[in-house]
């Protein structure tokens, strides 16, 4: 039987996500493995994240990789930086650099051995370039972060795809659809309670796996839609700074 996995928000923890496909998914090349986006930042080895998922792209696995706000973050940071120009052979950061730095921009950097963000290998950036805002699966519309319920049509909303944090579903707009995302960590307790719960209307399943001391996250969690069950993974990477409140 066929399974179809999502996966949500990895932040750089590539020991966690290897341990959750390998020792617990065990996916074989039939099954469909969603990705929610959120491959980099934060944790110690966001290129190595990058590189799983290519690698299980390159040897026919099938996979959907979706956008999440933190690889926009390191488009626009390396797109900015590519255009940047110094003055008198001194080159300040730009301004989304900056940003992007104080949501774990540097330890993607690092992950590259790059000293600026123009210095990520352009396939890397293609490869983030190139993924999708969302996907429909069966019942299910998957998507990084949500959508914009405000406006007339909420595919027309790309950025709130990947960066809204509140949202209130309209059914009428998604007939007999269910949301499931990322984005905004929540508790074990309360993924649970969203899984088995027919009237809640979107699950959100990232637990902030880089969140190494706080009860209750600190897991990747992957669900698989058929039959509607989860499995945890505990944090295998070394995430040795605070985690931002």
């Amino acid at each position: 039987m066929v399974k179809k996995w999502v996966i949500p928000d990895i932040h750089g923890c590539v020991r966690t996500l290897s341990t959750l496909i390998e020792n617990q998914i065990k996916p074989n090349k039939n099954d469909h493995l969603i990705f929610l986006g959120d491959y980099i930042d934060r944790g110690p080895n966001s290129k190595g994240v990058i590189d799983y998922v290519m690698d299980l792209e390159n040897n026919e696995y099938n996979v959907t990789a979706l956008l999440g706000n933190h690889e926009d973050y390191c488009i626009k940071a390396y797109e900015e930086d590519s255009k940047h120009r110094g003055f008198l052979g001194f080159r300040s950061k730009t301004k989304v650099q900056k940003e992007w730095e104080m949501h774990g921009g540097l330890q993607t950097m690092e992950s590259f051995n790059a000293e600026s963000p123009k210095d990520i290998n352009e396939k890397y950036i293609n490869w983030m370039r190139n993924l999708s805002y969302f996907i429909e699966v069966d019942d299910f519309i998957i998507v990084h972060a949500g959508l914009n319920f405000k406006v007339e049509d909420p595919f027309s909303d790309k950025r709130a795809m990947i960066w809204i944090r509140d949202f209130k579903v309209d059914q009428d707009k998604i007939p007999n659809k269910k949301i499931i995302h990322g984005h905004v960590p929540v508790n074990l307790e309360f993924i649970e309670l969203a899984v088995n719960s027919s009237s809640y209307k979107f699950i959100d399943l990232d637990n902030g796996v880089y969140f190494n001391d706080r009860v209750g996250y600190g897991n990747l969690v992957a669900l698989e839609l058929g039959s509607m069950k989860y499995v945890i993974q505990s944090l295998m990477d070394d995430v040795s700074y605070s985690t931002p409140r």
